[in-house]
């Protein structure tokens, strides 16, 4: 093959997305803020969302499968190189990519509020309680570093539920993660390459099952406590022995 064909799009967004973050890289120092404001300040919270629908009730729908989640290798809060699958299988998993300084009020400040209610009601549910974790994971690898990471998830109380905070350790370890899962990033640049504001991005959560199967994508139309908490109880239901009827 003729080695000046053009390049596949898949492979265009992925160097769009390296460059983006590289670029970055170079321009990070020691005087750049702490990240986790975006939580810390009342004016960048969302306002309440009301929903406009009433969610069917947990195992009257199916949950078809979408696409297994991708694998890779992520950091912890400790600094510790772990693969992803570690945190997507075993429990059903509800996963999102977030940036510590966005300051998006739609976008991970609400993904963050969410979270929240969805872990406190699960924490409040035997059922559910050691059978469900979340997964917090940054697409910054440049600005969140597992420091940075053990802050922001400081905001997030022990419960008896896990929540789990990562970063990656590099921008191309992290790309093909976005790949994976169909996460767009977009990482605008000035004249001369550098970055020219804050990462672009649709706001994504992943319901994934305890096999890492990836079961329901929720945009910010559908990102409701009570729809992905529905959806859990469907995961789990699907698990339930089913109950013998008394002839």
């Amino acid at each position: 093959m003729d080695s000046s064909a053009p390049r596949t799009s898949a492979e265009a967004r992925r160097a769009r997305i390296l460059a983006g973050l590289a670029a970055a890289a170079s321009l990070v120092t020691a005087a750049v803020a702490v990240p986790g404001t975006a939580h810390e300040l009342d004016d960048r919270l969302p306002g309440p969302v009301t929903m406009d629908f009433v969610p069917p009730p947990p195992g009257s729908y199916p949950l078809h499968a979408i696409m297994r989640a991708p694998d890779g290798p992520v950091l912890d809060l400790d600094g510790r190189r772990l693969r992803l699958s570690r945190f997507t299988a075993g429990k059903i998993t509800l996963l999102g990519f977030i940036y510590t300084s966005c300051a998006d009020s739609r976008g991970c400040p609400l993904a963050y509020q969410v979270f929240h209610t969805v872990r406190h009601r699960v924490a409040e549910d035997p059922e559910l309680r050691h059978r469900v974790r979340l997964v917090s994971l940054s697409f910054d690898p440049v600005r969140d570093t597992p420091a940075v990471m053990r802050q922001y998830a400081a905001e997030a109380p022990r419960n008896g539920v896990e929540w789990a905070f990562l970063t990656t350790e590099l921008p191309r370890t992290l790309v093909p993660l976005l790949d994976g899962f169909g996460q767009d990033v977009r990482i605008e640049l000035d004249a001369r390459g550098r970055p020219a504001g804050p990462l672009a991005h649709v706001l994504k959560v992943f319901l994934l099952d305890e096999r890492a199967i990836v079961r329901e994508i929720y945009t910010v139309s559908y990102l409701f406590a009570d729809v992905i908490l529905n959806d859990i109880k469907t995961l789990r239901l699907e698990d339930s022995p089913p109950r013998r009827t008394v002839p």
